[in-house]
């Protein structure tokens, strides 16, 4: 399975970005499957559901399904927040995993970068950044991307994928 980042500054344009290249990978028949970092407490669950009691009862993990879809909600109870190899070894077989907020992860990334948000460059300071979709001009080697292209940022990971 092959792995590539979307890290950035909040503000940035992250997530529309990689809903839009998600989009396009699917259509063209790739199975892509996502890690998303959250830098505070979630739920996925609504207080007073069964699965929500299951888990204020002591569950350590929970396990939803329908004929929809299912969901697997792990606590950790003060245990340490798992590592991206640690999640990714959770997902089952796919094409293309795009992970989005592990900024300092060393695997391949994507820096997205949006000029009216007045934030320093990630990629002097990243040698796992390949690439750059930026609205700005900058000064680099690496690939620039026209943030507001999502069609080139997914070619640039379909032309990766083939390496």
């Amino acid at each position: 399975m092959k792995v590539i980042g979307f890290a950035g500054w909040s503000g940035s344009g992250k997530t529309t970005l990689v809903e839009q290249v998600i989009g396009i990978l699917a259509a063209r028949g790739l199975a892509v499957s996502l890690v998303k970092h959250a830098h505070h407490s979630f739920d996925i669950d609504h207080a007073g559901k069964d699965s929500w009691r299951h888990r204020q009862a002591g569950c350590g993990e929970v396990l939803i399904s329908s004929d929809q879809r299912w969901s697997l909600t792990h606590e950790l109870r003060g245990a340490p927040e798992a590592t991206l190899d640690e999640l990714l070894a959770q997902l089952s077989p796919c094409d293309l995993v795009l992970v989005e907020g592990f900024k300092r992860a060393p695997i391949p990334k994507i820096e997205v970068h949006r000029a009216a948000v007045n934030a320093p460059l990630l990629f002097p300071d990243d040698p796992h950044i390949v690439a750059i979709a930026t609205d700005a001009e900058v000064a680099t080697t690496l690939p620039r991307l026209d943030l507001n292209d999502p069609r080139a940022v997914a070619d640039f990971i379909a032309d990766r994928l083939m390496r």
